[in-house]
């Protein structure tokens, strides 16, 4: 089989004898498709094609969380090689509208490779290409670069790979066995997907919480490229798939991005035709939710596309497919080979209508920018800290923005109250002008509501930034233009001659949590009051962090220092009272300031639990927090210390201890002495099945309605077959915003306004809890904001709870319907979490 995919390339005029740079087969001493390379050995084979081939160039653009390299191989003729910064810049003014068509200006094709770890084709692909592209014996490629400058990232997620290459290779026999009930067919959890935090990189553009993400996004916006590819792999069964992609696609993607989708993949089909390959086009891969490697590039001027090879995970070496044919690991290679080569060629021979359309784009962003809205304004609203977070995430994506305007109030449209109101706009506010040339990005990440144009989608469906981070936002159909400079920043300052009492630090962001965190592991006594007081004329809400100096002694002369040098760090601002005597409300030695204990914090993971959900928790405390977390395995949760563990976190997750009653009043025991039990999305469903007095809110079916809907429509349940996915929505909802009312007397709420923006994926609502229980975050009626919901769906979400506390002996349960860490970018969800692990039940 491997003889006859690699004489049909030859016969495409891919492949071609070289006398000095070493083939793949050559160089790693086994033909590609015979077994899966280690990372090692791929980083190996791109060095020595840079040795060797005068036309690449290698580059290390970071690392993974596990110390592996990310590389990304630069190749061009010599004449674009000698030229490649002057190509770059050129191509980065073109984005920023400095500068126009280039004559001479090559397209840059940037090729991305197993993102996905366990979709491990692509790298082996991604060998065969590079060699493909330095082989001066192949007279198209040298043709084709000479119109195009191609990036080729061989591997996206090296940790992930490796997960998956380890896995198979010690699992595999000496022949491999195409049975896909064998053990080499099935990974352990979390099987190779995800990146060593488990988090998904192919969603994790836009929002870069990630290493690799960081490394990656910042490198492609110094670039800037004309067209990207994002090499996947799906189910075995699957045909290829590639562009065009499927609706909905997002309104801001142009007319030009899809007819070039349009012609790469009928170039794609044609060499797909020549050897019977199956493909699919313009099914199930969208072009709307902007973290993608496809959307990303979209809304960025490029051609994002996304290539999807049957296979991934189960497919090993070689597998039996239920037609009866073997799916083996040198197809693969061959068909997404095929496609890296198709591409290119497209690109060269559209080079010059590329480059003009890339250049009309990011023109017309500036000067006439898509949309309603010309310009939004994020109020600071005493929340610098949110807000500066908000601030690097516009950076990341080169959107510009000030703080203050040359305008003291405008009218635009409320995000909270979803009314044009007319505001004042304060110089600490951020606003920022659509009138530049990222303003597609900026308009996909604010816009209130997207327009979709099928219901039928792959991803979540809202994401707008102001309800993502929680602050009050207004969207403007007036440009407005934002001062030069960034409000100043205070500096805290020890106080030497006058000794303060203690230190107040607010309590509603992520910052301010990660102080916590610091002080805590410093040894330093914290507490936080319960009710509002107000000291020296300020007042101070609920949740505000109390640094008293008595009972933290044991830093002596340098305890103001290492305060003030701590918040500095964090960048919070601290108060300095004279006294624990307050104007108004409880002092410092009431009951109502609550002391807290560091907790000694245990994640649960393992089979049946979601990787993502425990990843999301996992990356939170490591890098974020910086705060010491115990994972286990569900399988061991006979050898946790109780005694130890302060607070248990059940993850979205399928748990057998819940189901065990041993284990389950074994836990409820230890709650009952004590303990702090969080449980999450499915986890909590869990919990309602059970005996802890936390139930899911049935719908009410109107009998008399039912009857009469039957009675006037007999034939209601006669529906065509061809519409069952559409049927199938109507209980769908991908992701979409509600507005949750919160009480903010309880530690739950701590740091809030009364109002909690939440990314609701299922239908989960639980019943109002009575005795022993708080109904923290509800659903009321007309909770609904944006994003699509099935009907049945959003007519079942409303009157019920979604964040609570059960209280259970000296213990707390505590419910999280929805996840307020989704993929880290949901970051006004972090404080939620947060008030969960360290303010509840001190």
């Amino acid at each position: 089989m491997r003889r006859i995919v690699l004489m049909a390339l030859v016969m495409l005029g891919f492949l071609a004898a070289n006398a000095q740079v070493p083939t793949p087969d050559q160089f790693l001493g086994y033909p590609l498709g015979t077994q899966f390379t280690p990372h090692y050995r791929v980083v190996d084979y791109f060095k020595q094609v840079a040795a060797t081939a005068k036309n690449v160039k290698l580059e290390q653009y970071g690392a993974t969380y596990e110390g592996r390299p990310l590389l990304m191989a630069i190749v061009g003729s010599p004449e674009n090689m000698a030229r490649i910064e002057e190509i770059r810049q050129h191509s980065l003014d073109m984005s920023n509208a400095k500068g126009g068509a280039n004559g001479s200006q090559p397209v840059i094709v940037w090729l991305s490779y197993n993102v996905h770890g366990n979709e491990a084709v692509s790298t082996e692909a991604a060998m065969q290409a590079l060699y493909e592209l330095v082989n001066n014996g192949n007279a198209q490629t040298q043709q084709w670069l000479k119109n195009t400058v191609v990036i080729i990232d061989p591997c996206l997620n090296p940790d992930g790979r490796e997960r998956y290459v380890n896995f198979y290779n010690n699992t595999r026999g000496v022949k491999p066995n195409v049975n896909r009930w064998s053990r080499e067919h099935n990974e352990p959890w979390p099987g190779g997907r995800a990146n060593h935090y488990y988090f998904d990189l192919n969603r994790d553009w836009a929002w870069q919480t990630q290493k690799e993400s960081q490394q990656r996004v910042a490198k492609y916006n110094q670039w800037m490229p004309q067209l990207h590819v994002d090499f996947h792999e799906q189910e075995i069964e699957a045909p290829y798939y590639f562009a065009p992609a499927a609706e909905p696609f997002h309104d801001a993607i142009t007319p030009w991005q899809r007819q070039l989708q349009v012609l790469i993949g009928r170039n794609n089909a044609k060499y797909f035709d020549q050897q019977g390959w199956l493909y699919f086009t313009k099914e199930r891969f969208d072009l709307f939710y902007p973290s993608y490697g496809d959307t990303y590039p979209m809304y960025n001027g490029a051609i994002g596309m996304t290539y999807e090879q049957g296979g991934s995970g189960r497919a090993g070496v070689a597998v039996l497919k239920k037609d009866g044919d073997t799916l083996t690991l040198t197809d693969r290679i061959a068909h997404h080979f095929t496609t890296s080569m198709s591409t290119i060629e497209v690109a060269s021979q559209q080079a010059e209508k590329i480059i003009s359309e890339y250049t009309q784009y990011f023109e017309a962003a500036k000067k006439n920018p898509q949309g309603g809205y010309k310009s939004y304004v994020v109020k600071a609203g005493g929340n610098t800290e949110k807000l500066n977070s908000l601030a690097e995430l516009l950076r990341k994506n080169n959107i510009a923005f000030g703080f203050g305007s040359n305008a003291a109030s405008a009218s635009g449209f409320n995000y909270f109250t979803g009314k044009t109101e007319t505001f004042t706009i304060d110089k600490e506010d951020l606003v920022i002008n659509a009138f530049q040339p990222h303003s597609n990005m900026l308009r996909v990440l604010f816009e209130p509501v997207s327009h979709l144009t099928d219901s039928v989608t792959y991803d979540i469906t809202a994401w707008a930034l102001p309800y993502a981070y929680g602050l009050t936002s207004f969207a403007v159909k007036a440009p407005l233009t934002p001062a030069a400079d960034a409000p100043a920043v205070r500096n805290n300052t020890p106080l030497s001659a006058q000794k303060p009492y203690a230190y107040l630090a607010q309590w509603n962001s992520l910052r301010d949590v990660k102080f916590l965190s610091s002080l805590l592991q410093n040894d330093i006594k914290v507490r936080f009051t319960e009710t509002p007081f107000s000291v020296g004329g300020k007042d101070f809400p609920a949740g505000t962090l109390i640094i008293t100096r008595a009972g933290n002694t044991a830093k002596g002369d340098q305890f103001d220092r290492f305060i003030t040098s701590q918040a500095n760090q964090f960048k919070i601002s601290l108060d300095a009272v004279a006294s624990g005597f307050v104007d108004k409300g409880m002092d410092f030695g009431s009951d109502k300031i609550r002391f807290i204990k560091k907790p000694h914090v245990t994640l649960l993971g393992g089979r049946g639990i979601s990787s993502l959900g425990m990843g999301e928790i996992w990356h939170f405390f490591e890098q974020q927090l910086d705060f010491p977390i115990t994972v286990v395995d569900e399988r061991n949760t006979d050898d946790i210390d109780w005694d130890q563990t302060d607070v248990l976190i059940l993850p979205d997750g399928d748990y057998k201890m819940l189901a065990d009653k041993a284990a389950s009043d074994k836990l409820k025991e230890w709650v009952k002495n004590g303990g702090r039990l969080i449980a999450l999305e499915s986890a909590a469903a869990e919990l309602a099945g059970g005996e802890w007095g936390i139930k899911l809110k049935k719908e009410e079916e109107d009998k008399e309605a039912k009857e009469k809907a039957v009675s006037t429509r007999p034939y209601e349940a006669l529906k065509p077959y061809a519409n069952r996915e559409r049927e199938s929505i109507k209980q769908f909802i991908p992701g979409a915003i509600y507005k949750v009312q919160l009480d903010t007397t309880h530690p739950l709420a701590f740091g809030y306004a009364g109002i909690y923006y939440t990314l609701k994926q299922d239908a989960n609502l639980y019943e109002f809890m009575e005795n022993g229980g708080w109904n923290v975050g509800v659903l009321k009626k007309d909770s609904y904001l944006s994003g699509f919901v099935g009907a049945d769906t959003r007519q079942q979400l409303k009157d019920g709870l979604l964040f609570g506390v059960k209280e259970m002996g000296d213990g707390e349960i505590v419910i999280l319907a929805d996840n307020p860490l989704f993929r880290s970018f949901w970051e006004n969800g972090k404080l939620l979490f947060s008030n969960a692990v360290f303010l509840v039940g001190q």
